[in-house]
């Protein structure tokens, strides 16, 4: 794999960098308590389902609050849950979560709004969320206003489009497919659309409503575009290994939402890596548990790290130069 490192101001808001600082002000070892002790932390994890951006977030969630300090099982303890995509196992584990747990931390719409059902108290974080203002959890980005704040991860759509239209610059279709279930899908879809027609090219959308949905439908879309575009949606992200395979057999170059889609069955993307939105994400943590900061006044962020991100093997089998894929400089 191929990655270039690249620094945007993409904020949804004017925000600096939270917790930046902690390093020089926090303690090297966890919270103390008035008396000297340290304090243990009670953090609740709650994953909508299982794929690699998803789990990626939750690694760069825990990973970065240990290199704070809080180490897993004696200055803080991880509740970690997954509701495998089940609407009844994220409510459950919501409310038992909910009684357990100081602070809480929401990976996915779904789960955030199930945790937001559940506790309008104690402080809830969220990522992997793209509009946290449509999906009800928040007043406004810059004033949630509410007991959540966290990281979006709406991504540069304008870039992704001109980086699909850079790889296939002869296309006369794209592609689209995504789950017609999930909001913060459509909302990415609806912007690739308004880019592409802009720029003259003829779209075709698909929509799935399960991952036993996928294969079919995508074959099927396969056949009949130049090139295909996938948001930052689950379901796809949850199958992106059958998204390469039928990329490969139709020789169709993928521009994917995330670096993780990307690996797993893309072709390349100017995207998110989750693993660096969910280390944001503990930075936010932090601001809350060592700097009393409130998740009502604790701006929402959007990703500070955008990454080039090419698939070389996946490169080669279209038969494209990898290093001929770069962005934009307009």
């Amino acid at each position: 794999m191929r990655k270039l490192m690249t620094k945007k101001a993409m904020g949804l808001m004017a925000t600096g960098l939270v917790g930046l600082t902690l390093a020089a002000c926090g303690s090297e070892d966890g919270g103390e308590s008035t008396d000297g002790e340290q304090e243990v932390v009670n953090v609740g994890i709650l994953q909508f389902m299982e794929h690699n951006s998803l789990t990626a977030a939750k690694d760069g969630f825990i990973s970065e609050m240990e290199d704070a300090g809080y180490v897993d099982g004696e200055t803080i303890n991880f509740d970690v849950m997954n509701a495998q995509g089940d609407q009844s196992n994220l409510q459950s584990m919501s409310e038992q979560l909910s009684g357990n747990n100081d602070l809480m931390l929401a990976i996915a719409t779904p789960a955030a709004q199930s945790l937001a059902t559940a506790e309008q108290d104690k402080p809830i974080l969220f990522t992997a969320v793209t509009d946290p203002v449509d999906a009800g959890l928040v007043e406004s980005n810059d004033a949630p206003g509410t007991n959540l704040t966290g990281t979006s991860d709406m991504v540069p759509i304008e870039e992704q489009i001109k980086l699909l239209l850079s790889i296939v610059p002869d296309a006369q279709t794209i592609g689209i497919i995504y789950n017609s279930s999930e909001p913060n899908s459509e909302i990415q879809a609806n912007l690739a659309i308004e880019q592409l027609e802009a720029a003259g090219v003829s779209v075709q959308v698909s929509t799935v409503t399960t991952t036993n949905d996928v294969q079919q439908v995508l074959t099927s879309l396969a056949s009949s575009v130049d090139a295909l575009y996938i948001p930052t949606d689950n379901t796809l992200a949850s199958t992106a290994d059958t998204v390469g395979e039928i990329a490969m057999e139709y020789q169709m170059p993928v521009v994917a939402g995330s670096t993780d889609q990307v690996e797993a069955g893309g072709l390349a993307t100017y995207g998110i890596n989750y693993e660096a939105l969910g280390r944001q994400t503990a930075l936010m943590a932090l601001e809350i548990l060592e700097n009393d900061a409130s998740p009502e006044t604790l701006a929402v962020e959007i990703s500070d790290d955008l990454e080039l991100f090419v698939n070389e093997e996946m490169a080669e089998a279209l038969g494209i130069d990898p290093d001929s894929i770069i962005l934009s400089e307009d």
